[in-house]
């Protein structure tokens, strides 16, 4: 049986938005959360972010992910298995800072899931990542995710997938690509505007 108390644990808040100094309107970290898993890693900042972001090599290293596609700029499609089970699901990044924060929110409607992952310096000149996970299932599901023996279940799955990409990174010694672009609420900024479109096709605008 589920307490009281972890019932309340396990019931995270949904985060909502924070303005910084620059002015700019950020997603809040998840203060509550079913699953938070830290890792440290022998290489730089830049360099973990980088490799993270780079989804397609997921399967490479992750003993669940069978495979990911890259549907738009902000969305991709995850494959996850083991053995003959597979299920495949579509993910939105919501909020992506280059070298610090990436959010994301599944896009399914049953079962649904957010999360993030912070990405830190560390005093030895590697990274400190961050993972928290917010599992919103209905019905069932949602009553076995409340409960302390199924969040401890996630929370290994994630523990393992970090380690996993821990020793993957520290074995290439560095990234195999990046993208370095700014997602804010869904959608990728650009630094600077884009020109007019002729509304005649193909006509040069200027």
């Amino acid at each position: 049986m589920t307490h009281e108390d972890d019932t309340q644990r396990a019931v995270p808040d949904k985060p909502g938005m924070r303005t910084d100094g620059d002015g700019v309107t950020r997603r809040r970290p998840l203060r509550r959360r079913h699953v938070e898993e830290t890792v440290d890693i022998a290489v730089p900042v830049r360099t973990a972010y980088n490799q993270w972001t780079q989804f397609k090599t997921f399967p490479r290293f992750s003993g669940l992910v069978r495979g990911v596609e890259q549907v738009r700029p902000t969305v991709t499609a995850w494959t996850l298995g083991r053995g003959p089970l597979r299920h495949r699901f579509a993910v939105e990044i919501v909020e992506q800072d280059p070298d610090a924060y990436l959010a994301w929110r599944g896009l399914e409607q049953y079962p649904s899931h957010e999360g993030e992952v912070e990405f830190r310096p560390n005093g030895s000149g590697g990274t400190t990542i961050t993972v928290r996970m917010l599992l919103e299932p209905r019905g069932v599901a949602g009553i076995l995710t409340r409960s302390s023996r199924a969040t401890e279940m996630a929370a290994r799955l994630v523990r393992g997938e970090l380690v996993s990409f821990k020793r993957f990174i520290e074995g290439l010694g560095q990234e195999g690509g990046a993208w370095r672009g700014t997602i804010r609420n869904g959608r990728v900024q650009h630094d600077r505007p884009e020109p007019p479109r002729s509304r005649v096709a193909q006509w040069p605008v200027g």
